[in-house]
């Protein structure tokens, strides 16, 4: 039976979405009921102080981090897009209504700049991060049509790994329901 009927037994997970889809708690969500490692991506990406790692370095731990036999990766940027995708067994395209992430992304971002909980490599939001050019709120509506359209041509590729489309947050928990170690 191929995978794509099967969706449920992929070791090689990619989560993707747009900004503020919840691909990181989903992909923690997944690793969580399956056993698989979970790789978050920010964190190959972003050294303290929000300091970018290279183009160069950041590859090399996408490298690194799909080349076993069992991942849960919650996204690839496109400097990596290349990397992950191939490797993956099941791609899970979190293709929710733009209201809908934006309403999480905004509600996550305040409470984070305002705990100033720790993210990856124990970077934190900021009042004056959220309101710079570089807002990751403003990254949303950058990226939003992007991210979007990606997903719906790896859905409509015959070639590839298989794409679960899941267009509303109930649809992800049933998923993740049918997850086993």
């Amino acid at each position: 039976m191929p995978l794509a009927s099967k969706p449920h037994a992929a070791r090689r997970i990619l989560v993707y979405g747009v900004t503020g889809s919840g691909k990181s708690t989903a992909a923690q969500h997944i690793a969580e009921r399956t056993g698989l490692p979970l790789f978050l991506a920010d964190g190959f990406c972003w050294e303290p102080g929000w300091t970018p790692v290279s183009e160069e370095r950041q590859r090399e731990r996408f490298e690194a981090a799909t080349a076993g036999d069992a991942w849960v990766l919650d996204t690839a940027y496109g400097t990596s897009l290349d990397i992950a995708v191939p490797r993956a067994e099941l791609i899970v395209a979190l293709d929710y209504p733009r209201w809908f992430s934006l309403q999480r992304l905004v509600r996550r971002s305040v409470r984070r700049a305002d705990t100033q909980q720790p993210i990856c490599n124990g970077n934190t939001e900021s009042w004056r991060r959220l309101a710079s050019r570089d807002s990751i709120l403003r990254w949303h509506f950058r990226s939003f049509a992007r991210k979007r359209d990606r997903i719906r041509q790896w859905a409509a590729a015959s070639d590839g790994p298989p794409v679960l489309v899941l267009r509303r947050p109930r649809a992800l928990e049933e998923f993740i329901a049918t997850l086993q170690r």
